[in-house]
């Protein structure tokens, strides 16, 4: 009688603990995934917030700054300049074209996949799917200047004073004389590979001047990311632009 009474309880007993096995594997497989989608969440939160309010990524997909950044080279951008940090003479800037320096941008047709997969990578700061919708150059006049091509020695001259360009290696400063002053609000800019870079030189027949708007400046590049071979910090050459005069 022992026996045979004691085989229910031991049952019940084992399928209680089975039960409670199954409640705590629950629960751990529920607290994970709570955990995973809070780690994601938080994660795809301060890519957006980064992307937003302090870097971006971008791609250089020409040649028109020769040999400071490569084609395919990827930059890293601080979007607080102009905003909340200033742009100075010698920056390497990324800009939003100003009005017809890119002219029509040819539309790309992509598979949904790959639009789900530049959205989500382009989120995260990893690729930047609009560089091509962008243009990097260095800022060579700041509002107010006066940047003349060229002086007897064939250089650059700002308010007056000459500029030696190590960035532009042996190329001339310019093949393309002109005289501007920068008005408020505007960058003058012009590309390090001199001879190949269609910059503020060659649209002073558009309605901007050649000028960049700083309304149209996304930030100033200070670092080549990738790829890791080319890594370096983009220098804005102070040696060059700190004997400049105030306007």
């Amino acid at each position: 009688m022992t026996v045979h009474g004691e085989r229910p309880r031991n049952q019940s007993l084992f399928a209680s603990m089975r039960r409670c096995m199954n409640r705590a594997r629950k629960n751990w497989f529920l607290s994970f995934l709570i955990d995973f989608v809070v780690i994601v969440g938080t994660a795809l939160v301060l890519s957006v917030a980064i992307k937003a309010f302090l870097i971006r990524s971008f791609y250089i997909p020409s040649g028109s700054m020769l040999e400071t950044l490569q084609i395919n080279d990827r930059i890293i951008v601080n979007v607080m300049a102009p905003e909340l940090l200033p742009i100075n003479r010698g920056d390497v800037v990324v800009f939003r074209d100003p009005g017809g320096w890119l002219g029509a941008i040819p539309e790309t047709t992509k598979e949904p996949l790959q639009e789900v997969t530049d959205f989500i990578l382009g989120t995260f700061g990893i690729t930047a799917p609009d560089s091509a919708e962008h243009l990097v150059k260095r800022v060579i006049g700041l509002p107010g200047d006066t940047v003349i091509c060229c002086d007897v020695d064939g250089k650059i001259t700002i308010n007056g004073q000459a500029i030696t360009e190590p960035y532009i290696g042996a190329n001339a400063p310019s093949e393309i004389e002109f005289s501007v002053t920068v008005p408020a609000g505007h960058y003058w800019v012009l590309g390090d590979n001199r001879p190949n870079s269609t910059d503020s030189r060659y649209h002073q027949d558009l309605p901007t001047g050649g000028f960049v708007p700083i309304s149209a400046v996304v930030g100033n590049a200070f670092v080549i990311s990738w790829p890791f071979d080319n890594w370096t910090w983009l220098s804005n050459y102070p040696e060059t632009f700190s004997v400049i005069p105030n306007p």
